[in-house]
C-alpha cells in the first residue's frame, strides 16, 4: 500500500511540474483587464465593470492588471479599474501594448507619465503598481530592450514581459544577441497559452521554444477573442484543466495563474512594482 501511495504522489508532482510549481486550483489567480471589459453578458452569473470589481475579489482574484495604453493611445478605462481594484484590497498592476514602428522609448515615457498621473487622480500615491510589457507580434528584440530599458531607467522597476503564442516573436527572438537576450532574461515572463491545440501541450514546451527564459513567471491560460462576439479560450489539458468561465462570473474574461505559493507572489509583486510618491 504505502509503495502505491508513494507512485501516485509521485505521478501528481511529476504531472503539476510539467505546468508550474503549484497546481491550478491552488496558483494564485490574477486577472488582467481593458477597455474592451468588461465584454457581454453570456450567462446567469456575477458581474463587473470599471467601477466595480468586488466580485472578481470575491472570486478569489487575488491581482488585476489593467491595460494603461496601446502605441500613441492611452486607455480610458485604466484609472477607474485601478480605483476600483484598490478599493477592494486587490493588487495592483498595469501593462502597456507596445507597437512595433512607434518608438518603443516614446511609448515607455507615455505609460509611466500617465501611471504618475493615475495616482495623483485616484489617490494612489503610495500604492505598488506592477508594471508589464506586451508586445506585439512584429516587435524585435531591440524594441523588448528599448522599452525595458527606459521603463527600469525612469522608475528603478524591472518591467515583466508578456508575449503571445506568436511565431514572428519567437523567430524574431531566437535571432537576438547574445547581449540582447541577457537583458530581456532580466524581465520576468508572462506567457500567454489558452489552448493546447497550438502544438504546445505545456507552458514549458513554449518556454523552451523562445529560448529566453529558464522559468516562466505568469501564465494566461484563460483569454478572449472576438469572432463576432467574446468567445472564451481556456486551457484544459492534463492536470490544468481550467474552466470556461471564471467563477461565477456571467461573461468572459482573461485570468492568469501565478507560478509559485501566496509569498512568492507577494515578493514578486513588490520586485517589479513602481510605486508613486
Amino acid at each position: 500500500m504505502k509503495i502505491v501511495i508513494f507512485f501516485a504522489f509521485a505521478l501528481l508532482t511529476s504531472c503539476v511540474s510539467q505546468y508550474g510549481s503549484v497546481g491550478l486550483e491552488r496558483a494564485p489567480k490574477i486577472v488582467n483587464v481593458s477597455s474592451f471589459d468588461p465584454k457581454e453578458r453570456q450567462r446567469a452569473g456575477d458581474s463587473y465593470s470599471e467601477h466595480n470589481v468586488s466580485a472578481l475579489r470575491q472570486n478569489q482574484a487575488l491581482g488585476l492588471i489593467a491595460r494603461c495604453g496601446k502605441g500613441l493611445t492611452l486607455d480610458e478605462k485604466c484609472a477607474d479599474f485601478l480605483s476600483a481594484a484598490d478599493r477592494e484590497g486587490m493588487r495592483l498592476g498595469t501593462y502597456f501594448f507596445v507597437l512595433h514602428g512607434i518608438d518603443p522609448v516614446y511609448q515607455a515615457d507615455q505609460y509611466i507619465n500617465r501611471l504618475r498621473q493615475i495616482a495623483y487622480q485616484k489617490n494612489l500615491l503610495g500604492k505598488p503598481i506592477l508594471l508589464v510589457g506586451d508586445f506585439d507580434s512584429k516587435s524585435s528584440p531591440a524594441d523588448l530592450v528599448a522599452f525595458i530599458d527606459r521603463v527600469q531607467q525612469r522608475t528603478g522597476v524591472m518591467p515583466v514581459t508578456y508575449l503571445e503564442n506568436s511565431s514572428s516573436l519567437r523567430r524574431a527572438l531566437s535571432s537576438a544577441s547574445s547581449q540582447q537576450k541577457n537583458r530581456i532574461r532580466q524581465s520576468p515572463y508572462w506567457i500567454a497559452l489558452y489552448s493546447h491545440t497550438s502544438g504546445f501541450r505545456t507552458p514549458n514546451d513554449l518556454l523552451e521554444a523562445y529560448g529566453i527564459w529558464n522559468r516562466w513567471a505568469l501564465w494566461q491560460y484563460a483569454g478572449v477573442e472576438w469572432e463576432g462576439r467574446s468567445i472564451a479560450k481556456h486551457y484544459h489539458h492534463g492536470p490544468w484543466r481550467s474552466p470556461r468561465f471564471f467563477g461565477s462570473m456571467d461573461r468572459p474574461l482573461e485570468h492568469n495563474a501565478f507560478n509559485g505559493s501566496l509569498a512568492d507572489l507577494d515578493a514578486f509583486w513588490a520586485r517589479h512594482s513602481w510605486t508613486v510618491r
